[in-house]
């Protein structure tokens, strides 16, 4: 009987072939860790923005201030330009684009959407139950405005998400031919303002007139507007209030708590990532703080310079008038509050917030008018 003839061979080859296929994958694997890793770059995000302030006003300014902020700290991954007022919509129509998508997102203020919900005017129109600007933000993000605000935008099918920020110094009663020295002065006076405070007014004996800051000179000037109102030293000279009037009024509960809005297209700002979305609220939080710094400078240099250069008086507005607007404003909040729901909730929430927090202020902080006073006394 012949033996079998037995070869260990094939299995010899097949363990090779195995032991070099394993040094050939190890070898590649090596290989591609010491290679650099190679990022795919993402396409910017670009977003189309408006603001309702004309180029020339600080408040522009503001708006391309946050981009700015929102554009560095995402290194480039979210792109927001801003364009001026009327450059896609008019100023009162920005909420409108900003919700249907026609713009991004917009930078304005709340009292402007007057017409669309009442309750809107109260983040910005009238005394606040004795809250600043600042304390009325506090309320916003910490009492529970937040929370209403987005109720109010839903009811109306506005899709937005809306950041207020940047509070706002105590506005002027207004710029007038003459000093007002008495609430009969306002009797027929063709007036400019907007929000809640054209109730406060008219109730003044005033007529009326709600235009956006870039139409308010020319209108004094063609005669159209007796007198007005808009914000603040910067923007008022920006706006060229002094070549048609030397007396601003200083001081009034008009709208003495207000603050700015930024508004994202809803759609826009649920697609982007979680970390932008981060960006973009840290972003609204130290625009809010450089905003109030900034005006600080600015206002209060340009408050001098109207004074010295362009012959500007400026007065308090009477103790009588201003006790005045806090009577008119009782009977106005009542009669809305009456007629809206939504109004009254607002107003119930800022109360209740302001109740603790306003007298809170008030007791804790000193008179810095007495040091005022003490090192820059007023020559008699």
């Amino acid at each position: 009987m012949k033996s079998k003839k037995t070869t260990r061979e094939p299995t010899v080859n097949a363990s090779r072939r195995s032991f070099l296929k394993k040094a050939a994958v190890g070898t590649g694997v090596a290989a591609a860790a010491a290679l650099p890793t190679i990022h795919v770059a993402q396409a910017p995000i670009s977003m189309r923005w408006q603001s309702t302030w004309p180029t020339k006003d600080i408040f522009h300014e503001y708006a391309l201030d946050y981009a700015k902020k929102v554009n560095e700290m995402t290194g480039g991954r979210l792109k927001i330009e801003v364009l001026p007022a009327g450059a896609v919509v008019k100023p009162f129509d920005l909420l409108d684009a900003v919700s249907k998508g026609t713009l991004d997102g917009g930078h304005g203020v709340l009292v402007y959407h007057y017409g669309k919900a009442p309750a809107l005017a109260l983040w910005g129109s009238g005394p606040a139950f004795g809250m600043d600007p600042n304390m009325l933000l506090a309320w916003h993000k910490y009492g529970g405005g937040k929370e209403l605000l987005e109720e109010i935008y839903k009811s109306i099918n506005v899709d937005v998400v809306s950041f207020p920020y940047g509070p706002m110094p105590t506005q002027p009663f207004g710029w007038f031919k003459k000093p007002v020295g008495k609430l009969e002065d306002m009797k027929g006076l063709k007036y400019r303002t907007v929000g809640i405070s054209i109730d406060i007014f008219t109730a003044m004996g005033a007529a009326v007139n709600a235009l956006p800051g870039g139409e308010i000179v020319p209108a004094m000037d063609r005669g159209l507007l007796d007198a007005a109102e808009f914000n603040n030293a910067s923007s008022d000279k920006a706006l060229g209030f002094a070549d048609v009037s030397k007396v601003c009024m200083l001081q009034s509960f008009h709208q003495c708590s207000e603050q700015f809005e930024i508004t994202f297209n809803r759609k826009k700002y649920d697609s982007l990532p979680a970390e932008l979305k981060s960006i973009i609220a840290y972003a609204v939080e130290a625009a809010s703080a450089d905003m109030s710094w900034k005006a600080i400078d600015r206002y209060s240099a340009d408050y001098e310079e109207l004074q010295t250069k362009n012959g500007v008086k400026f007065y308090k507005t009477p103790d009588a008038i201003l006790k005045k607007q806090l009577d008119i404003w009782d009977q106005v909040i009542a009669k809305k509050a009456a007629a809206d729901p939504m109004f009254k909730k607002v107003l119930d929430s800022q109360k209740k917030f302001a109740a603790r927090a306003a007298r809170w202020q008030a007791d804790t902080n000193v008179d810095m008018r007495m040091a005022l006073n003490h090192f820059f006394p007023r020559k008699k």
